[in-house]
């Protein structure tokens, strides 16, 4: 199983250390830029959701395009 934890910055070494004593945990830390990516991709998945769910409404294919 994989977790995703946000952890404080100024707790995170304490933290990872403490995985770290865990020989069935594997802890590596996001890059900035992955985490920025996982975020957004998180972000969209929850907008696909809420149109599906008839929450929130698409927006047409032609004018995303022209918005590029």
């Amino acid at each position: 199983m994989k977790v995703l934890l946000d952890i404080k910055d100024d707790k995170a070494a304490f933290i990872l250390e403490l995985l770290d004593k865990f020989k069935f945990v594997k802890a590596k830390p996001l890059t900035p830029y992955s985490a920025e990516v996982l975020e957004g991709i998180k972000e969209a998945v929850d907008e696909v959701n809420q149109v599906k769910a008839g929450k929130k409404k698409a927006q047409p294919l032609s004018e995303f395009l022209n918005e590029v």
